[in-house]
């Protein structure tokens, strides 16, 4: 009996730490002025574990990633499930797309790892993952603007509309005249890539609304692009730079920090052009890096 007491008491004084620790993340990603910066792990730990798997998404949360990114795809009976590609070809023992499977056939595959091994790892559902991730960190839907009404009605059933980061590179007016309701409720990420001619344009249209963070793309980085990403700054919204390879960020992307041995020249590059918030491929050496500084 007493053992089951303290196995309780641990319990609950875990399930404090982190709601307290969340609801630290919250307060950064609130405020626009503040010096820490928010690391986004890419597929989740893809590293350690399937890429857009549970395991994946728990690694994140133990080594302290502060959002994690996925991707969905609904199966044919109308559930929406982690996968980045339109098949399961490249990720799954098994064939097909996920539209023309059902969820039962999709959960009968298991997931491969990075090597391309079969793993024992089962295909998650959004409510699997939302189950998980609830009150711990911060989820960024990427492949899913179809879906938005059917991810914004379970993370409102399951209140964790301010955990929810909704993306799409849709101008204003589209996204507005398609979901509006879904716009208004939650937090919603236009993503931007500035070496449009447009990009300046698109800026000031989302600005408008004040969105909490605008993705800024750019395979090239000149006065323009860093100019549009102080703009971001100064309007209070927030700048979102993926580092994963170097078409989305002009070439200033993990490879350069971890085997180039170069942060200067990467991460810091990033921070000092006006990035608060990092997608990574190096999550665990990114926390490390901006600890070191102060800012995580």
């Amino acid at each position: 009996m007493r053992r089951f007491l303290l196995m309780l008491i641990a319990i609950a004084m875990s399930t404090m730490a982190h709601a307290s620790q969340f609801e630290n993340l919250l307060q950064v990603l609130n405020d626009p002025a503040g010096k820490h910066v928010i690391v986004v792990s890419h597929r989740g730990d893809w590293r350690g574990a399937p890429e857009n798997s549970l395991p994946a998404i728990e690694h994140c949360i133990d080594m302290g990633v502060d959002m994690v990114e996925i991707d969905l795809q609904k199966t044919l009976d109308g559930h929406l499930v982690l996968m980045h590609d339109f098949d399961v070809n490249r990720t799954s023992n098994g064939q097909g797309r996920v539209c023309d499977l059902t969820l039962e056939q999709i959960k009968s595959l298991r997931l491969k790892n990075g090597m391309g091994r079969v793993t024992t790892v089962q295909i998650p559902t959004i409510e699997e993952v939302f189950a998980l991730t609830r009150g711990k960190i911060l989820i960024n839907i990427d492949k899913g603007y179809d879906y938005f009404p059917q991810v914004y009605a379970l993370a409102r059933e399951m209140g964790m509309l301010d955990q929810i980061v909704i993306k799409s590179g849709h101008r204003l007016d589209k996204v507005q005249r398609e979901n509006a309701d879904v716009l208004a409720h939650t937090i919603y990420m236009p993503v931007v890539n500035l070496n449009s001619d447009e990009a300046g344009v698109i800026i000031d249209e989302w600005l408008a609304v004040k969105p909490l963070a605008i993705e800024c793309c750019f395979s090239q980085c000149g006065e323009r692009e860093l100019a549009l990403m102080k703009k971001i700054q100064a309007s209070g919204s927030k700048v979102w730079v993926n580092t994963l390879w170097p078409s989305l960020c002009a070439g200033h992307d993990d490879d350069v920090a971890v085997f180039g041995h170069n942060t200067r020249d990467s991460w810091q590059w990033v921070l000092d052009a006006g990035a608060s918030l990092v997608q990574t491929d190096r999550p665990a050496l990114l926390i490390n890096y901006l600890r070191q500084q102060g800012r995580h």
